[in-house]
């Protein structure tokens, strides 16, 4: 079993970064909750441009590849646009993209946008949605409610894709927070000599790293688990998901604590980059919402993992 990105797709990955970084990159955001009418116009072209809607994740594993590498190239950014559940929409509906949402009070950070919807539940419940009225982008980060209108409940298969994409989104602002407080730490001084030679600030870069490089790899298992057509999919998908607030959570930690007062302003990066990060790690539901429900899923019998009894089912 092989679960690194190909080749193809890290290159896709790559040149995505710099197209988006070539079109705003930081700024995006900035211009984006300045001008939330102008949210679309600033990142949908450049999307066009790397073909991002002729992408098939559903059905082509190298594509799903480039899907996921996209997604952490925009992550890596910040960039302000629902691009994940862009790339996880429905085939078998005439929609834009896919919202994985909870089973009360649907929210998603699709405010100011003039897209078609449709809304899953973690039980595969399908929805039309009708979004919500915007709020100031400043304290909603473009989250806003949700009107939903029953379709059916065929979106079993839609809700593994439309958790893991999301986390690769999330694993790319991870990647950015890291890197700048690395740089940060190098930067700074305190008693005359860097910040990065402190043993207490190497501790604390450690454990965030190890935290990254952990969600690093329970993403690509999980996007493995979607390519090879796993019944557990799901259950990979909210162990992802799980892990990747919990990382989140101490990465943002140790990056604010080590960039001090300025890593809050707006004049730091990774103030934009955390607040932005929320609507991922909050919806469709928290850590504890998640836990309870891969909890329901797996019971007492634990995940899968690798060591299933059928050794066909970790080839690929």
């Amino acid at each position: 079993m092989n679960i690194d990105l190909s080749a193809e797709a890290l290159e896709f990955g790559s040149q995505a970064s710099r197209a988006l970084e070539a079109a705003g990159g930081d700024e995006l955001v900035q211009r984006a909750e300045r001008e939330p009418g102008r949210r679309a116009s600033l990142v949908a072209p450049v999307l066009s441009g790397l073909g991002a809607w002729d992408l098939d994740p559903r059905n082509d594993a190298d594509e799903l590849e480039a899907a996921a590498a996209l997604c952490r190239s925009a992550g890596y950014w910040a960039v302000p646009y629902p691009l994940a559940e862009r790339l996880s929409r429905p085939v078998d509906l005439d929609v834009d993209g896919l919202l994985v949402i909870a089973d009360h009070g649907p929210e998603a950070p699709v405010a100011d946008l003039e897209l078609r919807w449709a809304a899953v539940t973690l039980s595969g419940r399908r929805s039309s949605v009708t979004v919500g009225p915007s709020r100031p982008p400043r304290g909603s980060s473009f989250v806003t409610s949700l009107e939903l209108g029953y379709l059916d409940d065929d979106g079993a298969a839609d809700v593994a894709l439309g958790l893991v994409l999301p986390c690769w989104t999330l694993l790319g602002m991870l990647d950015r927070a890291m890197d700048l407080t690395r740089a940060h730490v190098l930067l700074r001084e305190q008693f005359g000599k860097p910040l990065a030679q402190l043993q207490g600030v190497q501790f604390q870069l450690t454990e965030a790293e190890v935290e990254r490089t952990g969600l690093d790899v329970l993403a690509k298992y999980a996007l493995w688990s979607i390519q090879v057509g796993r019944a557990e999919a799901l259950d990979d998908a909210l162990a992802l998901r799980s892990a990747a607030i919990e990382a989140a959570e101490i990465v943002f930690r140790v990056a604010h604590q080590l960039h001090g007062a300025i890593g809050f302003c707006d004049e730091s990066t990774l103030s934009w980059l955390s607040r932005y990060s929320l609507p991922l790690r909050r919806l469709p539901l928290g850590l504890s919402g998640t836990g309870d429900a891969l909890t329901r899923r797996i019971g007492r019998t634990g995940l899968t993992g690798l060591f299933d009894e059928d050794p066909a089912a970790v080839t690929g």
